[in-house]
């Protein structure tokens, strides 16, 4: 994603409180899950972990945040990196208007085998009619890594190894305080 969007670097956004994930009992404490971003980062010096969105108002909504970083890092040029089963649904996102008109956005490609591709993305049907102004959107073609978060905390649930899923430095946080067991 770095080379392919021509990113100076990658800011992973701990969130204390996503609002599409509200009330969830299956996340790790906020704490704990931004030491395990840091410790997958560790050696990746274009990468790093932010504790950013701890200081905003919860839940933590992307344009809010956003926002805040223009503010506070004037001299930086954000761009959104989602991945591509977020951008299906991006049009449900609070002010997803702004934030298309705002910011660049990078999509990941990510497996979706639930949609129907025969049916548009209500988003890119907007944005073709010309009802949308975008600042910027690039759908990156990099290779799928077909690994999500959900899928790593059911295989921990469940028993089964996750070591080639992330970093061993995450293996170790995740066996130590036992967790999504």
């Amino acid at each position: 994603m770095l080379e392919k969007a021509g990113l100076d670097e990658v800011w992973y956004m701990v969130s204390p409180e996503n609002p599409l994930k509200h009330g969830s009992t299956d996340l790790a404490p906020e704490q704990m899950r931004l030491r395990m971003v840091e410790a997958a980062l560790k050696n990746e010096r274009r990468l790093r972990a932010s504790d950013y969105e701890f200081r905003l108002p919860k839940p933590s909504y992307t344009w809010n945040t956003l926002r805040h970083l223009r503010m506070d890092y004037p001299e930086h040029t954000f761009v959104l990196i989602i991945g591509g089963d977020n951008w299906v649904h991006f049009h449900r996102w609070a002010h997803y208007v702004e934030i298309l008109r705002d910011y660049e956005v990078a999509v990941y490609p990510r497996r979706d085998d639930s949609r129907d591709t025969s049916v548009p993305i209500p988003i890119e049907e907007e944005i073709e009619k010309g009802n949308i102004e975008v600042k910027g959107i690039m759908h990156i073609e990099v290779p799928l890594l077909d690994v999500s978060s959900t899928m790593v905390r059911q295989r921990i649930r469940c028993g089964e190894d996750i070591t080639s899923l992330i970093p061993e430095t995450v293996v170790a946080e995740v066996e130590k305080y036992s967790l999504y067991r």
